[in-house]
């Protein structure tokens, strides 16, 4: 592989390069395996993996504390790990088990934990953005220093609702961040030939939304431009959007063959700036890691994987009657 050089020496310690190798790790061999189940029948529906772009959650995360919130698109599986679900229970839930975090009845694209201030995996394409935004307006309402992230992709970027959104966000200072994954192909369209401006994160000049765009391969660069949007937020100046250029090396759900790209550039980017390679390196070249405590380390990912997995095929799927509950909310 080849060196990359970080922007600006981190100030990182070696514990916490060691979690976030482990937390990108864990999402993908994580999403290996459910590629697996779904190549197996195991999955039903819709099955989009986040392999590839593992450096851009874990970055955010880093820059979070308790209450802060969180919604996506339905490449979720791995900001649902990466703020702390259950294996077991997203895998359940990818299979349709009732031991998954909806029960079985979200699958793989709608899956919430309100413990873990998880508000969702959203199949309409930038409907997640304003419900981000509502998120953020309760906490402004209530006063304290939450912050609320509101993920989406390229594709999402060009939606209508995602410009209202801005204008209220803006119009109202709310706390909320808006990401921008930008993994370059949408759904199977380049940037360049569904895009007018290079920079997404500029759309929100026009509002008086400040931003920035991170290299979305360098887990590093993702916190610290992380910290800096939510420092931007608690400090009621109103939104931020930051959009993290990464790439996904799969399709753009299971069904796609992907041939609007070559192999050749999937290789390149798998073998010049994959994020999990490049914190590996810095750890094995700072010497704060050997190669057997890595591999001790994979090996122990490796087994919350295959139990998970174990742990959903031993589900039950969900009873019939199931079909009924969790459809209304009593308010008093």
């Amino acid at each position: 592989m080849a060196t990359r050089k970080t922007a600006k020496k981190p100030n990182v310690s070696a514990e916490e390069l060691l979690g976030y190798y482990r937390d990108m790790l864990l999402i993908r061999r994580f999403e290996e395996k459910a590629g697996q189940l779904y190549g197996m029948g195991l999955i039903g529906g819709f099955c989009h993996l986040y392999i590839g772009q593992e450096a851009v959650v874990v970055g955010l995360e880093a820059a979070t504390k308790e209450g802060d919130k969180r919604i996506t698109s339905y490449r979720d599986h791995g900001h649902m790990l990466a703020c702390g679900m259950d294996p077991n229970g997203v895998m359940a839930e990818l299979t349709g088990r009732e031991g998954g975090y909806s029960k079985g009845k979200g699958g793989s694209m709608h899956m919430f934990s309100k413990e873990k201030h998880f508000y969702g995996g959203h199949g309409i394409v930038g409907a997640q953005v304003p419900l981000g935004a509502g998120l953020a307006f309760s906490d402004k309402y209530k006063g304290n220093d939450n912050v609320s992230f509101a993920y989406f992709g390229d594709g999402a970027a060009n939606q209508g609702q995602v410009y209202e959104t801005f204008n209220m966000a803006a119009l109202w200072d709310l706390p909320v961040i808006f990401v921008i994954e930008n993994n370059q192909y949408a759904m199977g369209t380049a940037q360049k030939r569904s895009t007018s401006t290079p920079d997404l994160y500029t759309r929100g000049e026009a509002f008086g939304i400040k931003g920035q765009t991170v290299d979305g391969m360098d887990v590093l660069a993702v916190k610290e431009a992380s910290e800096k949007a939510v420092a931007h937020c608690r400090a009621g100046k109103g939104p931020y959007i930051l959009e993290v250029k990464t790439y996904r090396y799969r399709g753009h759900s299971m069904s796609d063959p992907a041939k609007y790209r070559t192999r050749e550039e999937v290789q390149k980017m798998r073998s010049e700036r994959d994020p999990i390679e490049h914190i590996r390196e810095m750890l094995l070249t700072g010497k704060h890691a050997s190669e057997d405590e890595l591999k001790a380390i994979d090996k122990e990912i490796k087994g919350i994987v295959i139990d998970s997995a174990e742990f959903a095929k031993a589900s039950p799927e969900p009873a019939l009657e199931e079909l009924w509950t969790d459809i209304y909310a009593e308010a008093n």
